[in-house]
């Protein structure tokens, strides 16, 4: 069996559960909601003996249970945002309701429950359109169907880093020094482990950024500037060149290169980013390098 799983499992195309329904009606007012719920319409059928109509969902599950059965009824849809769920579906069944006539009223109409919680992590309500039965849940695990990936830690115990700030618009860089110290010492790094360099502005960096790496004596690089449009004529080249040496220094050495570069309009827009308004972009580019220094050492299989 197992020398062709491989095969079995290209044989398996997808999974499809029929359920009837009785009222030609209610067929027609389900498939307008199960439309606006987002389903991607299928591909349907009409004949002399019946109708199909046919939805897709993203992912699919086939469950076998044995002993306690899971709270609810056999077709369970599971959604992101279930009170938002619960409202359309309520407006529709009162929609629903509201066009039907008297006779058709008193064979029954939708019949919408209450959220309540289940025994299995979840919440959960019920739509009734006479003996059809759907459920919508939303899994309270906040990890429930999320990928697992690879991450680094926000530790920066026993690493070594430089700052590399500009002298050069000293009003904003040093205080985006400050929020980069400010990360760094949080995180666990010593100050006789983070090695401030100043050079005189931003097409700087990158020269300094790569002797740094190149020596090999820290595990990253906090890359801090700012550059103003309305200062410098030839902004856009500066930043370019700027970004672009910063991120081959970075590709060609393999130690991360944090970027704190600010490229602002105006000296109010370079305060707001600098921990006025906007978070302290230094610190944002302190906590990356953390991070990558982290995510590098598992990728490498290292602690």
């Amino acid at each position: 069996m197992a020398a062709h799983d491989d095969t079995i499992k290209d044989m398996v195309k997808g999974m499809t559960v029929v359920e009837s329904v009785v009222d030609g009606g209610d067929f027609a007012q389900l498939k307008k909601l199960f439309v606006a719920l987002g389903f991607e319409a299928g591909k349907g059928w009409k004949d002399a003996t019946g109708e199909g109509a046919a939805f897709l969902a993203p992912v699919g599950n086939l469950e076998f249970v044995t002993g306690r059965m899971p709270a609810g009824p056999r077709i369970l849809v599971e959604v992101t945002q279930l009170d938002h769920v619960h409202a359309a579906v309520t407006k529709w069944a009162l929609e629903f309701h509201l066009n039907r006539d008297a006779a058709a009223i008193e064979m029954g109409h939708p019949a919408v429950s209450e959220t309540e919680t289940t025994h299995w992590n979840s919440r959960l309500f019920t739509l009734k359109v006479g003996a059809l039965e759907v459920g919508f849940w939303q899994s309270e695990n906040p990890l429930h169907g999320v990928t697992p990936a690879i991450e680094g830690e926000l530790s920066a115990e026993g690493m070594k880093f430089a700052v590399i700030t500009t002298r050069w618009n000293t009003v904003i860089t040093d205080r985006l020094l400050q929020g980069a110290l400010d990360c760094l010492r949080r995180s666990g790094a010593k100050m006789s482990d983070i090695e401030v360099v100043r050079v005189p502005g931003a097409w700087e960096i990158p020269n300094a950024a790569r002797t740094i790496a190149e020596a090999g004596r820290v595990d990253a690089i906090v890359t801090l500037g700012c550059l103003l449009r309305g200062e410098t004529a030839h902004y856009e080249a500066i930043y370019n060149e700027v970004a672009r040496g910063i991120g081959q220094s970075q590709q060609e050495t393999g130690v991360p290169h944090a970027f704190g570069v600010l490229t602002c309009e105006t000296l109010e827009q370079a305060l707001d980013r600098a921990g006025l308004k906007a978070g302290n972009k230094g610190f944002e580019a302190a906590s990356a390098a953390i991070e990558m220094v982290n995510l590098n050492r598992k990728l490498k299989g290292g602690n």
